[in-house]
């Protein structure tokens, strides 16, 4: 075999393998771009055959916007001078459907330079740049969705913690513009709290160890102020496993821990009102029960002084059985005064002219290393309030304040008229309110302490030295007149005591002098009286103090039995009954008994503050435990002054 026999075996082995090729576009074009060649793969493409094509300039192939600008002579002249022209663009095929194409054009020279030709490889990019196309409008919807993003902060940062880009929702949140951010440390959003533990060091090496880092916090807005924060950092890294930056997504979830904390809050009110309610129900229930047994005895003592002769020996026994009697009628008034269920006289009282007159009460009664000082306006609007329970009450605080200064100090007692909103203070309403506070320089309350403070029973002054009603006395006695005790302190600071107070609309003055016993205008004046109580004890005291005032008296026991006497005897002049009793209240034995007789003169004994819906609220009320005088008063008041 010849050299040019073996050249054309070469060359036919050479075309074979390009009409093979089909993915391909392969030809060959003359000088002037008309096509020589043409193989399998070009018909596959441009959908020409060989016999089509062969001979037509490659120009059929451009779009005509390429045409229009000369687009293939210009490759071919780059191609021809530069050795090769490459590009990517739209080209036509036969039944005028484009695709993407990158294109190649080989300049082909002989050995001795002039140019033979062109070599042209045509490939259909069709798919892959409708992927790039997809993968570009997918981006571009994404960073649409990101900045479009409001109420989270959607960032990226680099491997070394700076931010690379910046959201309008991380716009909003944290108050920074683009150009202010990119490109600082993403650190300068925590605290300082947390930079001095270099949390934000420690969440990049978490979110790099484990793939993610999650925590709420508190972060810092360009402004300075804070807000509560769910934070998540994600780890970035390419496909081969090289990190590459982390993603950074911040929520403002203040609002959301706000309400939590409301929530929380609510509950714990909730349940401490529901445990202070039960507590003053049964405190309520002992006070009452506790002064009934004080009225017996107080009443026995009364009687029996009345019964004994004189001497210094039995006189001594007595008084102090009566001041013990009447020490425990005082404890009895502090626990239904924490329970709410004290007697009040409410009127409309000038607490100037009540704290002045009470000053030099309270320096003598505090002692001589404490200074007592006013601070109040040179007017003031009166308040709603039971004057002498309000006289207890900073009498109660100044104590206090003086046991918290043991080497002495300065106790300041002063007023202001304050404007509230709901929420403000405890959960009085918005309005006006007088703020009367008693404020000491002495040892101050920690936290744990002054949350305890208003406790029932609760007392830092030691064994036998306090009950602990002190301060649940004053609470209790603020509140039923619509009013909140509201405590300030801090340890080596003092306390204030702030006593809200509502102000005094369309309210008479509190009558604040005491009344002398009403003396009846003559002691042979009998009255036909029945005594009603289901206390043995109570109704023996009543029935010997009406004996003892000179009135014919029967008993009953109980409402049934009041109700079969009274029709048994033909009615009576007056009537004295307990109010709590089983069965049937004294105010619903009022009510059968003015059935039988309209006008007949009822007197109602109660330990209690307010009586329960339904009840005959005009009725005379006598507070228990109760005097002999105390029982002749409400008698006189009652059969003569018409209060039927």
């Amino acid at each position: 075999m010849t050299a040019n026999d073996n050249h054309q075996t070469s060359d036919g082995k050479y075309h074979l393998l390009v009409d093979a090729i089909t993915d391909y576009a392969i030809y060959m074009l003359d000088p002037d771009g008309n096509v020589t060649s043409w193989n399998s793969g070009a018909q596959r493409l441009k959908g020409y055959t060989e016999q089509e094509i062969v001979g037509l300039h490659f120009s059929n192939f451009y779009t005509p916007e390429d045409r229009a600008v000369n687009l293939p002579a210009r490759a071919l002249a780059t191609a021809a001078g530069e050795g090769r022209f490459e590009n990517e663009g739209w080209r036509v095929r036969k039944d005028g459907t484009r695709f993407w194409a990158h294109v190649i054009i080989d300049p082909i020279r002989s050995p001795d330079g002039p140019l033979l030709g062109y070599a042209k490889i045509t490939r259909d990019l069709s798919e892959r740049k409708a992927a790039e196309a997809e993968l570009r409008m997918s981006e571009h919807q994404f960073r649409t969705l990101v900045q479009g993003v409001g109420d989270y902060a959607i960032y990226l940062l680099d491997p070394g913690g700076h931010i690379t880009n910046w959201n309008l929702g991380a716009q909003r949140i944290k108050g920074y513009w683009p150009d202010e951010i990119i490109g600082q440390h993403f650190s300068r959003f925590y605290t300082d709290e947390d930079l001095a533990e270099n949390l934000p060091a420690r969440a990049l090496a978490e979110a790099d160890r484990t793939g993610r880092f999650e925590r709420e916090g508190w972060r810092v807005r360009k402004d300075g102020s804070r807000f509560w924060a769910n934070v998540v950092i994600d780890a970035i890294h390419d496909d081969d496993g090289q990190l590459i930056g982390y993603a950074k997504i911040t929520r403002d979830i203040t609002e959301k821990k706000e309400a939590q904390r409301a929530l929380e809050q609510a509950r714990e009110e909730l349940f401490q009102s529901q445990k202070m309610e039960v507590i003053g129900q049964l405190a309520g229930g002992m006070a009452h029960d506790f002064n009934n047994l004080l009225m017996a005895i107080m009443g026995s003592l009364e009687l029996l002084k009345k019964r004994i002769p004189d001497s210094p020996g039995t006189a001594r026994l007595f008084e102090n059985a009566v001041a013990g009697a009447e020490r425990g009628a005082a404890l009895t008034q502090r626990v239904l005064a924490f329970s709410r269920k004290q007697e009040l006289n409410v009127g409309a009282v000038d607490i100037l002219d009540l704290v002045n007159g009470m000053v030099e009460m309270l320096q003598r009664t505090l002692g001589s290393p404490i200074n007592v000082k006013t601070n109040f306006p040179a007017e003031l609007p009166k308040v709603s309030s039971d004057p002498n329970q309000l006289v207890s009450a900073i009498l109660n605080l100044s104590i206090n304040a003086r046991d918290a200064m043991p080497e002495g100090g300065t106790l300041v007692i002063g007023a202001v008229e304050k404007k509230i909103r709901r929420g403000d203070i405890g959960t009085l309403d918005a309005g006006g309110y007088l703020c009367l506070f008693v404020r000491d320089d002495g040892e101050g309350m920690n936290a744990e302490t002054l949350a305890k403070a208003t406790t029932p029973f609760f007392t830092t002054k030691g064994v036998g030295k306090g009950t602990g009603l002190g301060l649940s006395m004053v609470q209790g006695m603020v509140a039923q007149t619509g009013g909140h005790l509201n405590l300030v302190s801090s340890v080596g600071e003092g306390t204030t005591a702030e006593l809200y107070l509502p102000l005094a609309i369309g309210i008479e003055d509190a009558d604040t002098e005491t009344k002398a016993p009403i003396e009846l205008s003559t002691r042979s004046h009998s009255l036909k009286i029945l005594a009603v109580d289901d206390d043995p004890l109570i109704l023996m005291n009543t029935v010997l103090m009406l004996e003892d005032l000179g009135h014919e008296v029967k008993e009953a026991t109980s409402a049934q039995a009041a109700l079969d006497l009274f029709t048994s005897n033909g009615g009576f002049d007056l009537v004295v009954t307990d109010h709590s009793m089983p069965g049937m209240t004294g105010s619903d034995l009022a009510r059968q008994l003015r059935q039988f007789q309209p006008d007949l003169p009822i007197v109602l004994a109660s330990g209690y503050t307010d009586l329960p819906p339904g009840s005959v609220q005009e009725l005379v009320r006598l507070t228990k435990p109760y005097t002999e005088d105390q029982l002749r008063n409400a008698i006189e008041e009652v059969s003569g002054n018409g209060r039927f």
